[in-house]
């Protein structure tokens, strides 16, 4: 279940204000200037026009199928079909803005380039401290309750006994932040390894769209890397084995809950498409 996996009511109550959270996140990366600042807003207006008019109907359908299943059966399978039909609506958004982003690499500048690098260092600095203090058992503790805080988002507060189980199927997840972190580290060093190409060469639009089709490409399968590749298999299947337990679990009252929330996600996209 994509929305389990992926989701959080953050995403929600962001994307009614998309547009706008776009432009502040990338500004707060690249630092626009004042001629870029007027085009990115329309290029990202765009994209957000797009996808609420084709692809926000395909998200409602999607919920409302997993609106309708029997919780007590749904298994692993079924999640990671609904993880793999995500990932693949995600995969499309890249694709349809790979020319809107085009226009912005080729637009940047070596400073902006140094910025995105310096705010890339800044982060990192930060998932440190978060994922990389502490022993095993107390990164399964920090893991566990941000599950915890997702799966009470979608089903409502859990009892102590359902609480222990969840800590169970948390934990027989795969564990290795050092990799998370080495994953996280070479793909932003492709990405600035790829802005600095595009801001010496100067490609061209055509060219500069190609090169960031092959880096979203790339993205996929880890760049090659095959380890890092079956660990985040092994995890996204672990986490499905997961949701599953939890939504086995759930009680008449956690169901209800879940179809509610469900509920706001359809009436809020309903409303989005219709703009």
């Amino acid at each position: 279940m994509a929305l389990v996996l992926l989701g959080c009511s953050a995403a929600r109550l962001g994307y009614s204000n998309g547009e706008f959270i776009s432009y502040w996140w990338l500004n707060s990366y690249v630092d626009f200037d004042s001629e870029q600042k007027p085009w990115v807003k329309s290029h990202i207006d765009k994209v957000f026009s797009w996808h609420r008019k084709t692809q926000l109907k395909e998200y409602v359908r999607l919920i409302s199928r997993i609106q309708h299943r029997d919780l007590a059966t749904v298994t692993q399978a079924d999640l990671l079909a609904d993880y793999n039909d995500a990932k693949t609506r995600v995969l499309m958004i890249a694709e349809r803005a790979a020319p809107e982003l085009a226009d912005l690499a080729i637009s940047l500048d070596a400073t902006q380039i140094s910025h995105l690098e310096q705010k890339f260092i800044k982060s990192n600095d930060k998932f440190r401290k978060e994922y990389l203090r502490g022993d095993i058992e107390s990164r399964q503790e920090f893991r566990y309750k941000k599950a915890l805080k997702q799966a009470e988002y979608w089903f409502g507060n859990f009892s102590k006994e359902q609480e222990a189980k969840m800590r169970i199927a948390s934990d027989a997840r795969p564990l290795n932040n050092e990799l998370l972190m080495a994953d996280r580290v070479h793909r932003q060093q492709e990405l600035i390894a790829l802005l600095k190409k595009i801001q010496t060469e100067k490609p061209g639009k055509e060219a500069s769209v190609a090169l960031l089709k092959k880096f979203t490409a790339a993205t996929v399968d880890r760049f090659g890397n095959k380890q890092h590749q079956a660990f985040f298999d092994e995890s996204t299947a672990a986490t499905a084995a997961m949701v599953a337990s939890v939504m086995h679990m759930t009680t008449p009252a956690q169901k209800a809950h879940f179809v509610k929330t469900l509920q706001d996600w359809i009436t809020d996209f309903n409303k989005l498409a219709s703009h």
